[in-house]
């Protein structure tokens, strides 16, 4: 049984346990422990049945009980007694965004709803909007939702880069550390930084192509695997990650990287570039038509140059512009994170955070920052951890006092103040100004209306009091859809106000997304990379904002937290 397949099992017992109402501490352990489990490069199942998996984050006796019954049986105990009472087209019903566990079980017990069927008729029918609390615009959402269901059944086929980047990372380590193995790199999108990705792609040259193929096929996180050749191997992780390593000659390395690098538009544009210079490009070289002649590069700068352009990084491969600059010489010099200061966004135990102040600055420091702002939830946030006014007044004085110590960093006092839906935020002016730095980001109350959302978020911006704008857009990557809402108009907002806007660097959010990043930019907006780290090694999460900026085409010039700290 895959580390997958043992995760979504406990998904699915914490989604039954919420619909038979249990206690919330429970869901929340089922679920971390889900979390924990499909990122885990080990096998779960060996784990469990020869005693360690307690060693996991999370995962004691109760938990350890009900895996090794799973991977025994096939299924957990717990979980089959709730499914006799708790019909299981209802989990499949929960799977809806938006429509949580005390919906569901309200659809079922008010309008006898067993599944998705009952529920759509239920919707069309009009009869959800009848229900206390929903309405016209929920049966909207429930209709959108099945439909998403029917066109996916099995949920999101890709997974979010952090979910699959660190094994592509050790997996090329271990290929680089056989004997056999004179060069390995990432291809495909995980090596563009791309927002979610489908499998991994590695790319090798060997003196003993078979015997590199079939060592790493033995890698301890590797679960299934084809047949080792000297042309390479498919691997399936643990994790149920697909892996295709590919193994070539040394002198044809730069056309197979470059090739399975991507993206599909990026190869396809070139391609058709190359065809009106009487090139063919493919991952076996470049054929010229007049001599017949199949040219092999082992660098991918070699690749390019041979077509006349740039080296053009991996980050800008999408056919967005960058064969046209890339032709005269005019890619930009794209932003890195070693010029990052500061991070403008991070929460402590104040909030929702797990680590105290002196804990978050000393790993601020420790990663060369000259700044953080600490910027802990303002008193309206919705999910109860929050700072009332006369706690952000002391907050203020300690950081006073910290700074006023001899430390090798500088905090900020700020906060991260909510966006009420009139598009005031909270604290009265006086605390606000007492600030160094003020983010404002909507929590609460999303509106399915563009021009709401839209006209709550300028009047924020117009405020000149708030600095800077935080995860504009809300999405949850493969989780929650961002709210409609006018970009440009938002954009057009920052610009006219010197309102900055944030590139949210939990991988879960990168938000601003690159395209809008792009256009904030072209437009002369101030952008800021921060990580909203909620713990000390999330303050490690820039590097996903700026591979979000890199995509975006951003300079560093472009981000103001690649500067000194610039307020007062």
């Amino acid at each position: 049984m895959t580390n997958a397949q043992i995760a979504e099992a406990l998904e699915e017992l914490a989604v039954l346990y919420q619909l038979d109402g249990a206690d919330q501490y429970r869901v929340l352990a089922y679920t971390n422990s889900a979390r924990t489990i499909k990122n885990e490069g080990r096998s779960v199942e060996e784990m469990a049945r020869n005693g360690t998996i307690t060693e996991l984050p999370g995962v004691g006796k109760t938990l350890e009980e009900k895996i090794l019954a799973l991977v025994e049986t096939g299924e957990i105990p717990a979980a089959a007694k709730l499914k006799e009472k708790i019909p299981v087209g209802l989990l499949e019903i929960s799977r809806i965004p938006g429509l949580g566990p005390k919906t569901v079980r309200r659809l079922h017990d008010e309008l006898d709803v067993n599944g998705p069927e009952d529920l759509r008729a239920a919707a069309e029918a009009k009869k959800v909007r009848e229900l206390k609390g929903l309405g016209p615009k929920v049966e909207e959402k429930i209709l959108t939702g099945l439909d998403r269901l029917d066109a996916e059944p099995e949920g999101p086929a890709r997974l979010r880069l952090d979910e699959i980047r660190p094994t592509a990372e050790e997996l090329v380590e271990a290929l680089r550390a056989e004997p056999s193995c004179e060069k390995a790199e990432i291809a495909g999108s995980v090596r563009r930084w791309t927002e979610t990705c489908k499998d991994i792609d590695l790319i090798a040259t060997s003196t003993d192509p078979k015997a590199l193929a079939a060592g790493i096929a033995g890698h301890e996180l590797v679960a299934e695997h084809g047949k080792p050749s000297d042309k390479g191997v498919k691997l399936t992780t643990h994790s149920g990650i697909g892996v295709d390593v590919r193994i070539v000659a040394p002198e044809a390395f730069g056309n197979l990287l470059q090739h399975f690098s991507g993206s599909g538009a990026h190869n396809a544009e070139l391609r058709e570039r190359a065809v009106a210079k009487g090139l063919h490009v493919s991952e076996n070289g470049i054929k010229d038509d007049k001599t017949g002649e199949t040219e092999m590069f082992a660098t991918e700068q070699e690749v390019y140059e041979r077509l006349g352009y740039q080296y053009i990084v991996p980050e800008l491969r999408e056919n967005r512009g960058e064969l046209d600059a890339a032709a005269e010489d005019e890619l930009p010099e794209l932003i890195e994170r070693s010029q990052i200061k500061g991070d403008l966004h991070c929460h402590t135990t104040l909030s929702d955070g797990v680590a105290s102040l002196e804990e978050m600055a000393a790993a601020a420091e420790a990663l060369g920052y000259e700044y953080l702002a600490i910027t802990d939830h303002s008193e309206s946030h919705g999910f109860g951890n929050h700072v009332e006014p006369d706690r952000l007044w002391q907050r203020i004085e300690e950081i006073n006092e910290f700074n006023n110590e001899d430390h090798g960093i500088r905090l900020l006092s700020g906060s991260e103040v909510n966006i009420h839906p009139n598009g005031t935020v909270d604290y009265d002016d006086d605390l606000l100004e007492a600030l160094d730095w003020v983010i404002a980001s909507i929590h609460t109350a999303f509106s399915d209306e563009a021009e709401k959302n839209t006209s709550r978020m300028i009047t924020a911006i117009e405020n000149p009091l708030v600095d800077c704008i935080g995860h504009p857009t809300g999405r949850l990557i493969n989780q929650r859809d961002p709210y409609p809402l006018d970009i440009e108009r938002v954009v057009a907002a920052a610009a006219a106000n010197d309102t900055l806007i944030e590139i949210n660097s939990n991988p879960r959010r990168r938000d601003l997304n690159e395209v809008h990043a792009r256009l904030a930019a072209e437009a002369g907006v101030g952008i800021v990379i921060n990580t909203d780290a909620h713990r000390p090694e999330t303050l490690d999460f820039i590097d996903y904002g700026i591979a979000t900026a890199r995509r975006a085409w951003l300079t560093a010039d472009q981000v103001k937290n690649t500067g000194p700290w610039w307020k007062g």
